[in-house]
């Protein structure tokens, strides 16, 4: 079932079976902190920077250090999750930028996804970068640069801890 309403997450405990049933989303973070999940009914499909030739060096307006990851759980396809978008602010920090991949990777393990898919347009984005974070190549392609992080069961200590306190179900030991 669709939900029509979009709902903001800040308490995991109380909101969990809405962050394992619904399927688009925003995770926001600022200064290298989780703010909030923002539940959407409907997936990112444009940017601005798609409609517009804004370059590599393109920021959203917005007060500093702050992240906003969108990400998509497609119909037909749920055990996947895919990273549709990520918009920084000027002077965004790399531990803003790791705190919501981080919160994407808890998402994943409270879902029970297998692997993350992304298409990375960004050339500042390395693959030496991505690597490091655990992500592969995937189908490569001419005009894209697919990437995987894959998990079947697997996932970071960090992404596990965060899914358990979450979960009603299974005491907090992390």
């Amino acid at each position: 079932m669709i939900r029509w309403t979009p709902q903001t997450v800040t308490d995991w405990r109380t909101d969990a079976d809405a962050l394992r049933t619904r399927r688009y989303g925003v995770i926001e973070t600022v200064a290298g902190q989780l703010v909030a999940v923002h539940l959407r009914p409907w997936p990112k499909w444009l940017s601005w920077r798609e409609l517009w030739p804004a370059g590599d060096r393109y920021h959203p307006s917005g007060d500093a250090d702050r992240c906003r990851l969108y990400f998509n759980q497609p119909l037909g396809h749920g055990n996947f999750l895919a990273l549709k978008y990520v918009a920084t602010t000027a002077g965004t920090s790399y531990a803003t930028f790791l705190a919501a991949l981080q919160t994407l990777d808890a998402i994943a393990a409270l879902k029970g996804t297998d692997a993350l898919l992304c298409d990375v347009q960004n050339r500042r984005i390395s693959d030496r970068l991505l690597a490091r974070l655990g992500w592969e190549a995937h189908k490569p392609s001419r005009w894209h640069r697919n990437f995987i992080k894959r998990f079947y069961g697997a996932y970071p200590a960090a992404a596990l801890c965060a899914a358990q306190r979450a979960s009603e179900s299974h005491a907090a030991v992390c």
